[in-house]
């Protein structure tokens, strides 16, 4: 832009007849002439191109040459009016699913807190009934009410220690026989040699009744769950089915007389002319176990 330091008056218009002459405009000094204002010419090149490509469909479309440009539009529009139709939905329908959906998710909670307080509740009612059982079974035995907590390998771990009068080399069992001794005793928690591990061995007593004498002889555990069975008489009789129970240790420890250890599976050919042998199938379920009584003494 060039820059005047003095404008030039302008000229005087010439007057219409019936008009006053306009006076002359002073000059002004010192001001810079504003740019002249160019017309916008996108919007034109955009109609134009817009009217362009209208004749070009056109001229296609009665040539027969257009419905590839129809394939192409509809595949680029499809999926732009899909999302705008889904933004168009109603608010209020997406609030409702969202709603339902919390409704379910709500349901389902319940139904899961509800099944987990059945759950507890059956396992506080089957553990009452264990208990009750335990007693029944050795009445003559003032027991330490426990529960399995932890298996590892041959021994187990009981939810009661010393504090409770747990101690070691006493026995435990459950309502059906023998489990095993306690070795190790904490404050809260004691550890059960199983009577089935390879190092756990207690005297036995081989009868065909409960409180009926018998041959005596030793049951020593072979880590596949069952016990080997040795009598010191090589002419006793030994069947099948026969009870085997604890013999007894001085001073009850670790094991009183008479608790049931299992029963005779089968009877093993004579290895000499001094013992008889023959596998024991326990009468304790190992794997399920749960509720047990650590033997104090004997009433």
């Amino acid at each position: 832009m060039r820059v005047f330091s003095r404008m030039r008056a302008f000229p005087r218009m010439r007057a219409f007849p019936g008009m006053r002459a306009l006076p002359r405009m002073p000059a002004f000094s010192g001001v810079r002439a504003a740019p002249p204002v160019r017309a916008p010419h996108r919007p034109r090149r955009v109609l134009v191109l817009l009217v362009v490509a209208a004749v070009g469909l056109i001229t296609l479309d009665l040539r027969g040459h257009a419905s590839f440009l129809r394939t192409a539009t509809a595949a680029v529009a499809g999926p732009a009016e899909q999302a705008l139709a889904a933004a168009g939905r109603p608010v209020g329908a997406v609030a409702g699913a969202g709603e339902a959906r919390e409704r379910a998710e709500e349901a389902e909670r319940r139904a899961s807190r509800l099944a987990a307080e059945l759950w507890a509740e059956r396992a506080a009612r089957t553990r009452d009934a264990q208990r009750h059982r335990l007693a029944a079974s050795h009445p003559g035995l003032s027991l330490i009410d426990a529960r399995v907590v932890g298996v590892r390998g041959d021994s187990v771990t009981i939810d009661a220690g010393s504090r409770a009068g747990v101690a070691p080399d006493m026995a435990v069992v459950t309502a059906d026989g023998l489990v095993g001794r306690v070795v190790e005793a904490g404050p809260a928690v004691s550890t059960v040699l199983l009577a089935t591990a390879r190092s756990a061995a207690a005297g036995a007593r081989v009868t065909d009744a409960p409180a009926k004498a018998g041959r005596i002889g030793t049951v020593e555990g072979r880590g596949d769950g069952l016990l080997s069975l040795r009598l010191l008489d090589a002419d006793a009789p030994l069947r099948p089915g026969q009870r085997v129970e604890t013999l007894g240790s001085s001073g009850l420890r670790p094991y009183p007389p008479g608790v049931p250890i299992g029963t005779v599976e089968r009877v093993e050919p004579a290895r000499d002319q001094l013992t008889r042998t023959a596998l024991v199938r326990p009468a304790v379920s190992f794997g399920t176990l749960d509720v047990v009584g650590v033997i104090r003494d004997a009433g």
